[in-house]
């Protein structure tokens, strides 16, 4: 009897078209993204070894192929990239386009593809599953999806009926497991995400709907991080919303929203991308809670998100996507920031090698070994933002009197800064160290320094990293 039924299981899978991705499944070897044992603020690997997601927002292909994609993945990849945020949801990738609760065979191969490119590239996927504000009511017609109205064969009379009427829930429910029975637990996918940030639903639906479906998530994808994002943290009462979230019982990452956007009610949001994306992480901290942080999304936008930064031409250095990646890391975030406008801002402008200069910062480095304290010290020309670890110890320098008003809107070029000296506490142990070595991620240089306090920095521009070791 057991032979049969497993014969009759087996039979079920190959005639559904998925027994080569199962088999597949079967023999992998990759090891899952997991909270670290060792330090709940940071992420590992299910073999031990540590993870820094490396990577950006990355929603859908340029065309209607994954080529461009390919050429996107290969391109972060070659720079030491190993994360991509990606929407199911896209017009490209979404599988209930047509009706709700059917879901198109084609387009699933194309997420198939999306899986199989990841695994070539070495590029973990945070999956977001949903995105839509509204079902026909709201102005924004990608944010809709009338397929779920009751007129249209859907559950729901109208949207907040699909959240919080039990036909669109079970409907919802029905969609992750559809997702669940064709991936399952991939060790590739970094997480699933319930939603693009679901704050922005024309209903104030997120957080029962939220608190409901997290434990969906575990019990469908036990391997796999979940987790929820919510709108831009742009004004005061964005911080209740947030620390909410991250209180939620099974929201394994605390993500933050965050850009440059002169719209936005907090005057932060008007002003140096390195300070508002720091104070972002720090906020979130503030919390108390004992998990990991992203910045999830972040970049420049034209005000109240009306489109991209217009500034982004100007921007060939990348000076936008520097401090994105490297201000909240060393605010005490788990990984580097991840940007938006992949496409018209980092490809575009060739921005990819920036990757590459924060990857050469984190090699061979283990945070959760390191059980880092972010701490910021006080400097009269630097914004500095420092990693005190057990074994090494980070701090990133960078120019006051340099950021996007300056160099973009102004266009005066940046300073080289030169004799600047950093006086460290003594608890950083300089003194005591063997080694004290600055980076300098515009030339990809490193450089041996004098194990003192104050450090004589060397010459530079924008920005410095100082790397400790003990």
């Amino acid at each position: 009897m057991k032979f049969r039924r497993q014969f009759f299981v087996i039979m079920a899978v190959m005639a559904t078209g998925w027994f080569s991705a199962v088999v597949s499944r079967g023999e992998e070897s990759l090891p899952y993204v997991r909270i670290s044992p060792r330090d709940p603020r940071y992420f590992e690997l299910s073999d031990g070894k540590p993870y820094i997601p490396i990577g950006l927002n990355m929603i859908r292909p340029p065309t209607d192929s994954l080529d461009g994609m390919e050429v996107w993945f290969s391109k972060l990849s070659a720079e030491g990239g190993n994360f991509v945020r990606i929407w199911l949801s896209s017009p490209f990738f979404d599988v209930e386009h047509e009706r709700s609760g059917v879901f198109d065979e084609e387009r699933a191969k194309r997420i198939d593809g999306l899986l199989a490119l990841a695994k070539k590239y070495g590029i973990r996927l945070k999956l977001c599953t949903e995105h839509f504000r509204h079902l026909g009511e709201g102005t924004q017609a990608w944010a809709a999806k009338p397929q779920h109205l009751i007129a249209n064969g859907g559950p729901a009379k109208d949207t907040a009926d699909f959240f919080l009427g039990e036909a669109g829930r079970a409907q919802y429910k029905r969609k992750l497991a559809w997702y669940a029975a064709r991936y399952g637990s991939d060790p590739i996918i970094f997480g699933w995400e319930l939603w693009n940030e679901m704050d922005a639903v024309r209903v104030n639906v997120w957080e029962p709907w939220t608190a409901e479906m997290l434990p969906e998530l575990h019990r469908l994808f036990p391997q796999n991080l979940a987790m929820q994002s919510l709108g831009s943290y742009d004004h005061e009462n964005k911080r209740e919303r947030y620390r909410r979230l991250c209180e939620l019982p099974g929201n394994d990452v605390l993500q933050v929203h965050r850009y440059l956007d002169l719209g936005a009610a907090w005057k932060i949001c008007h002003g140096p991308v390195a300070v508002f994306a720091a104070e972002a992480i720090k906020d979130l901290r503030s919390f108390g809670i004992q998990k990991p942080i992203l910045l999830a999304e972040s970049g420049a936008v034209e005000p109240s998100h009306s489109g991209p930064f217009k500034l982004y031409e100007k921007d060939k250095d990348g000076i936008i996507l520097h401090d994105v990646l490297f201000a909240p890391f060393f605010a005490g975030a788990a990984g580097p920031g991840h940007i938006w406008h992949w496409d018209v801002y980092v490809d575009k402008n060739n921005l990819w090698w920036h990757f590459g200069r924060f990857a050469e910062v984190v090699r061979d480095l283990d945070p959760p070994a390191e059980h880092f304290q972010p701490v910021e010290l006080e400097h009269p020309r630097l914004y500095v933002y420092a990693l005190k670890g057990t074994g090494k110890t980070l701090i990133w320098c960078r120019d006051r009197e340099n950021a996007w008003q300056t160099e973009l809107a102004e266009g005066k070029p940046p300073a080289t800064l030169h004799g600047i000296k950093l006086e460290l506490p003594p608890d950083f142990r300089v003194q005591e160290s063997k080694t004290v070595r600055f980076y300098d991620p515009w030339k990809n240089a490193w450089e041996v320094g004098k194990t003192e306090s104050p450090l004589l920095l060397p010459d530079f521009r924008r920005s410095l990293v100082i790397r400790i070791e003990y």
